[in-house]
């Protein structure tokens, strides 16, 4: 496993700052989001399956030529009395550190998803005060406000979706119809299980160009996802007059519920430049949605994709043979 941790450390290192940055950097994304946000998991993955595995692996080292022998000799260390002679304290190190940074992963995950949660039953409480239901619209809320709002609020069996009575005054029936499947292709595709991972992997570690890269990439690709579902209803010239509609919004004034902290983060059309981006370059925001849909372009060849889609799976599967193969490189 010696040389197993130090090919482990530079596949991090690499997912850490390159490969977020140009891939950020990409124009193809945005004809292919799907496969995009595919390619994103699978760095984020990788990236910390690396890290881990770089530190977990130096530190088991000593005990066996592979991760299943070195767990196995470090329970018996633990837990039989076995001598520990042969750990180092810089194996002590290494394993204390893996151990402290997937407890401090797995915890800011768990922490992310009860503030997540919290905040839709404090949102949901508040919708159950100041909205209606749609008279036209099952699962859809109305809220008394002349700005334009609409988001949805996932929920299981109790999602809704979200709009105050100012946008369906401009909105036409297919106009709303645009918005509706929009909202709808979020909660369908569970795109708010997307930013609840990326969302906790940028607050477990705010420092590292990969996690901010990848939630503001990840708040981009599921806003053209949910484009391309609802140019599958009405016509791109209602979708593009729909958006311009609900992005002419301004934030609501007191008395109007906003939306939960996740939706605010996928509504926002001005958040700081992404580390590494272009100088000034602007997150997509409903000027890009507008160009996007306006001056389509062909979506990538099918070879393309399939390539993008086995290079995620190989990022995944690399760092994997390098933990469980015996002695690959030993």
């Amino acid at each position: 496993m010696f040389w197993a941790s130090y090919a482990l450390a530079a596949l991090a290192i690499v997912l850490a700052w390159p490969v977020p940055i140009l891939l950020s950097r990409a124009k193809w994304p945005a004809r292919s989001p799907f496969t995009a946000m595919v390619l994103w998991q699978a760095i984020a993955l990788a990236g910390g399956l690396s890290m881990i595995g770089a530190m977990l692996t130096w530190g088991l080292e000593p005990l066996g030529d592979n991760l299943l022998a070195g767990l196995h000799g470090l329970w018996r260390i633990l837990l039989e009395g076995a001598p520990a002679s042969t750990l180092g304290l810089v194996h002590v190190f290494a394993l204390s550190a893996a151990m402290l940074l997937s407890a401090h992963l797995v915890f800011t995950l768990l922490l992310t998803y009860y503030r997540i949660l919290r905040g839709r039953h404090r949102h949901r409480d508040m919708l159950n005060l100041l909205s209606s239901p749609s008279a036209d619209t099952p699962a859809t809320l109305v809220i008394q406000h002349p700005t334009p709002v609409a988001y949805c609020l996932p929920g299981g069996a109790r999602s809704v979706t979200v709009l105050s009575d100012g946008l369906l005054n401009m909105l036409s029936k297919d106009e709303l119809s645009a918005v509706l499947t929009h909202e709808r292709a979020h909660l369908a595709q569970h795109h708010h299980l997307l930013l609840w991972a990326f969302a906790a992997w940028r607050a477990a570690l705010p420092w590292l160009p990969t996690s901010m890269l990848a939630q503001h990439a990840v708040n981009e690709l599921i806003e053209m996802l949910a484009d391309d579902e609802a140019l599958r209803e009405v016509d791109r010239m209602t979708l593009v007059r729909a958006v311009a509609i609900v992005g002419s919004g301004s934030p609501a004034a007191p008395g109007a519920p906003k939306p939960p902290a996740e939706q605010q983060a996928r509504l926002s059309a001005a958040s700081p430049l992404a580390l590494g981006a272009p100088e000034g370059s602007e997150p997509l925001g409903i000027a890009g949605r507008l160009s996007r849909l306006l001056t389509p372009q062909p979506p990538l060849p099918r070879w393309q994709q399939w390539s993008v889609l086995c290079l995620s799976a190989l990022l995944l599967a690399v760092p994997t043979t390098l933990l469980i193969a015996p002695g690959l490189l030993d």
